[in-house]
């Protein structure tokens, strides 16, 4: 499986299109603007086709290039469904789009659920629930690959904004230290923002949520 982070958008929100060659298949984790055109010739290039859109949470950054995708690949849009308002109807985010953005609705065809076991590039992906940033923030966990999909609930040395409709601290944290520092300590963790991260590193350093104590 090959991972390629695809910076897009106005405020460079990371698609992360993720390949196999061996059986022509590929999945995008989020849809920031732009992104489907940085993603056809990566396609071209591996000699795989688009089949999901997986969905880690509902803001506009991550979901600008859904309905565009969706129309031009045919793409199976995989979400949770406490952020299917913002996917579905995102005028209701118009109090905090940037000026002059337009979004455009997706249908979700899928929803995710925590414990949620996807089958997809030969390989199986752990769907984990990891609210506080948004309601319906989820994480895509691949064992063997030892990677983390998080959406904006952790970033290198960082946590997601709280003080967004349907944010809370206290939630994120408790996510944050259930959901993401389980994992195993040398799982990379792959943000919809800035630089990689391990699950280690932020255990040992982040200074918004430390690990629990043992």
């Amino acid at each position: 499986m090959k991972i390629y982070p695809l910076p897009s958008g106005p405020i460079q929100t990371i698609g992360y299109l993720l390949t196999e060659p061996a059986t022509g298949e590929a999945v995008l984790v989020d849809a920031p603007a732009e992104v489907w055109e940085k993603v056809q010739p990566v396609l071209a290039k591996d000699g795989c086709t688009l089949k999901e859109l997986w969905l880690t949470h509902g803001h506009w950054d991550h979901t600008q290039d859904a309905a565009k995708i969706k129309r031009a690949a045919g793409v199976v849009v995989r979400a949770h469904r406490a952020d299917q308002h913002l996917i579905e109807t995102p005028e209701v985010m118009r109090d905090f789009l940037m000026p002059g953005l337009e979004l455009e609705a997706v249908k979700i065809d899928a929803f995710l659920q925590p414990g949620d076991r996807l089958a997809a590039l030969g390989r199986e992906f752990e769907v984990r629930h990891v609210p506080g940033h948004c309601p319906g923030n989820v994480l895509f966990y691949q064992a063997a690959a030892q990677v983390a999909l998080v959406g904006d609930a952790l970033f290198n040395g960082g946590v997601g904004r709280w003080d967004l409709p349907g944010g809370d601290f206290p939630t994120l944290e408790r996510s944050i230290r259930e959901q993401i520092y389980t994992l195993p300590d040398e799982t990379v963790v792959l943000p919809g923002h800035g630089p990689r991260t391990t699950v280690g590193d932020e255990k040992e350093g982040n200074p918004f949520v430390a690990a629990p104590a043992r």
